[in-house]
């Protein structure tokens, strides 16, 4: 497709913008009807219903993304439940660690987001000062900063994602922080846990929580080898230095990093670099996260996000997850500021530990040896029918403990027991309520022994880009949209066609009868090929019926006219420059093909088929 215009204006116009996505259908906000009811007292605010083209661009994304790295990449799928127990969330973290720093407006008992609410202040009085000075100071209300407040909110938006709750607190006291609805003073953050619980059935001594992550569903289900849509879990040999053969592919592919340096020292400044050069000097951690980081980067500039509008934002220490080693969000710039779209973690072999160690259960890769490696490890024996002689019921309990047990507390209970005779080993809670045992030499003993070993165990690292669907679509949304420079009425969705959520549109010329039986055919041969089409036979001129359908992101047009009657010729219009090409009915239903399924561009289409006049119903009737 033509590259677009951005805007008749250098401002973006939200208000304008989300009056056409609501006016067309792609959201709606949900229950609105109770909301706005006068009795009603709950609060649905946040909560939205995709409309028709909302359904079908989601769906595309989806889909493209399945292309982009699940069949590219041989990935397989699995769909998980959307509960978890809370055992399982409690094992891996979440429970305790997946919380964000909220603050309470006491007046309209509004909670807000406390990194998110000094972000909007600190942006708008930025916005305003340089209002203030581009109006010269002719607007009393816009107050305009001095060259220090400027720099110190700045340094302040660098770094916001490296405040933890109270030095988050300090700074909505100092910077006296307000809510911008009704300006009301804010309490103190308090930390907030992302997660929604509920209970199984009626007793509430199931709990569960809906899942903040598709994540653990996939690690669960490790042993089966399988893998979840939309959150992708690549796993990696640990002593492989995370390098990918695949990597050569896109190491020349240049993209915008913000690193955690940068922003540490109170700075936004984006370097562009090579995803090669980015691992070379360990900017990126390893081969395999620069490996799909690119891949991200590719995938958001092909479903329609402005390369100027995406960067890569490295974690700061304070912000990183509780499971990431190393972490970077693709983010995405809208009138709303940056929005993390894509987390890209190095979570290394963190839930497969975790989860394996809580309930037992190996969570590793078994994997022949070329070579039979000499192994000297220490290994403890225990003396099983004296220990069940003994310890009765906790016999079990105590065979697990020890099982548990790695090299390194192998060795330091090998010392105790020579220094001692016996050793002391945690374990769960035993019958009498205690939750250590003291063995004796008599019932285990260890010692270090030599193998060969022919089979190598090991628990794989992780790689995970995680994908925000819904924050994606909205983002390319604002990205694609733009009003024609000649009638800013005009407004255009510049969809690519692979997301766009009608690819062509059937328009008659006129009401004349002779046109419904091509207009017919021509729908029917588009479904036959999988091309979603629509047809506007609306008796409005026929560069209305165009201009609408632009606003839905349609990026073609077909046009059936009298000569169409004449010579079977129809023409084909592309959406952003209105350029429009005629050609025989085959001719064109092949160049559709190709331009859907991304075999030819527009410009490769334009070349070969010759172009034609832009008609107006009008100039027909004339």
């Amino acid at each position: 497709m033509t590259k677009p215009s951005t805007s008749t204006s250098d401002l973006f116009n939200r208000s304008k913008f989300e009056s056409l996505l609501k006016r067309r259908f792609f959201f709606a906000e949900a229950f609105e009807i109770y909301r706005t009811a006068p009795n009603y007292k709950g609060d649905n605010r946040g909560l939205y219903d995709y409309g028709p083209p909302g359904c079908s661009l989601l769906a595309n994304i989806v889909n493209e993304w399945r292309k982009h790295f699940v069949i590219e990449e041989n990935m397989l799928e699995v769909d998980c439940t959307a509960i978890t127990p809370e055992a399982v969330l409690k094992t891996s973290g979440h429970v305790d660690r997946f919380a964000d720093w909220m603050c309470k407006d006491p007046v309209n008992g509004e909670h807000l987001r406390a990194d998110h609410l000094i972000e909007t202040v600190l942006e708008t009085r930025l916005a305003n000062s340089r209002l203030a000075v581009a109006d010269n100071n002719k607007n009393s209300k816009l107050e305009k900063l001095d060259s220090l407040q400027v720099q110190q909110y700045q340094e302040i938006l660098a770094k916001i994602d490296n405040y933890d709750g109270p030095e988050l607190g300090k700074l909505i006291k100092e910077l006296d922080i307000r809510n911008p609805n009704g300006n009301g003073k804010v309490e103190e953050p308090t930390a907030f846990n992302l997660m929604f619980k509920s209970a199984i059935g009626p007793s509430s001594t199931s709990p569960v929580y809906f899942r903040p992550e598709t994540a653990q569903g996939q690690f669960l289900n490790f042993r089966k080898l399988e893998f979840l849509m939309a959150e992708i879990e690549h796993f990696v040999d640990p002593e492989s230095s995370k390098t990918y053969d695949r990597f050569n592919e896109v190491a020349g592919i240049e993209l915008p990093f913000l690193d955690k340096n940068t922003q540490l020292s109170g700075k936004t400044a984006i370097s562009t670099m090579s995803i090669g050069k980015a691992v070379e000097m360990r900017l990126v951690d390893n081969e395999t996260l620069g490996y799909f980081l690119a891949r991200v980067y590719l995938f958001l500039l092909k479903i329609g996000a402005d390369s100027r509008k995406v960067r890569f934002r490295q974690h700061l220490d304070n912000e990183m997850a509780h499971y990431a080693c190393d972490c970077w969000d693709a983010e995405l710039l809208t009138s709303y500021g940056w929005i993390e779209c894509v987390g890209c973690a190095d979570r290394s072999a963190y839930d497969l530990t975790v989860h394996s160690r809580e309930t037992g259960i190996p969570l590793t890769v078994k994997e022949a040896r070329v070579t039979p490696l000499k192994v000297t490890e220490w290994k403890a024996t225990l003396e099983k029918k004296l220990v069940g002689l003994r310890f009765r019921s906790d016999a079990k309990k105590i065979g697990t403990a020890i099982d548990q047990l790695d090299q390194d507390d192998l060795g330091r209970l090998a010392t105790e027991i020579a220094e001692t005779g016996a050793m002391t080993i945690s374990t769960d809670e035993l019958a009498d309520g205690a939750t250590s045992v003291e063995l004796s030499s008599e019932l285990c003993s260890i010692k270090r022994v030599t193998r060969l070993e022919t089979v190598r165990e090991y628990t794989p690292n992780v790689i995970e880009p995680s994908f925000g669907i819904g924050r994606i679509l909205y983002s390319i949304l604002e990205h694609v949209y733009w009003s024609r420079p000649q009638d800013a009425a005009r407004e255009v969705l510049s969809l690519p066609v692979i997301v766009a959520p009608t690819k062509v549109l059937l328009v008659p010329l006129s009401n004349c009868a002779g046109f419904k039986p091509v207009i017919k055919r021509l729908a029917a041969r588009l479904r036959a090929i999988g091309v979603a089409n629509t047809i506007d036979s609306s008796s409005v001129s026929i560069g209305k019926r165009y201009a609408r359908n632009d606003e839905l992101g349609t990026p073609l047009a077909v046009t059936v006219d009298f000569d169409t009657l004449k010579d079977e010729s129809i023409t084909l219009r592309e959406r952003d420059s209105t350029v429009q090409v005629r050609a025989s009915e085959d001719e064109i239903i092949e160049a559709i093909r190709n331009l859907v399924s991304g075999g030819e561009t527009w410009s490769q289409v334009s070349e070969r088929l010759p172009e034609t006049p832009r008609q107006s119903q009008d100039d027909w009737q004339r």
